[in-house]
């Protein structure tokens, strides 16, 4: 029984761990779920949603909060900065 249990370990575990990192090699930029966390962490989201902005201007703000301290990627303040351009932009 034991060696079955063994067996049924070392062929399931492969697939859940493959599974696992395949699923968290390319995780999905939501620019509005990343705005609503890493933007909510310092300041209130009425100031940015009460801006207009062109993408340009957008970009330039979130790097700039991004070289204040705001924890976020490269990559993350992409898809903000997408976002935030669509739905808040000129």
């Amino acid at each position: 029984m034991k060696k079955l249990m063994v067996c049924m370990l070392a062929m399931i575990f492969p697939v859940v761990w493959g599974t696992l990192a395949y699923s968290s090699e390319k995780p999905t930029m939501d620019g509005k779920s990343l705005f609503e966390q890493k933007c909510g962490l310092c300041h209130s989201l009425k100031k940015p949603e009460s801006k207009r902005k062109t993408a340009k201007e957008w970009e330039k703000t979130v790097m700039q909060m991004k070289a204040n301290g705001c924890p976020i990627t490269d990559e993350q303040a992409q898809a903000i900065i997408q976002y935030l351009s669509q739905r808040y932009g000129k």
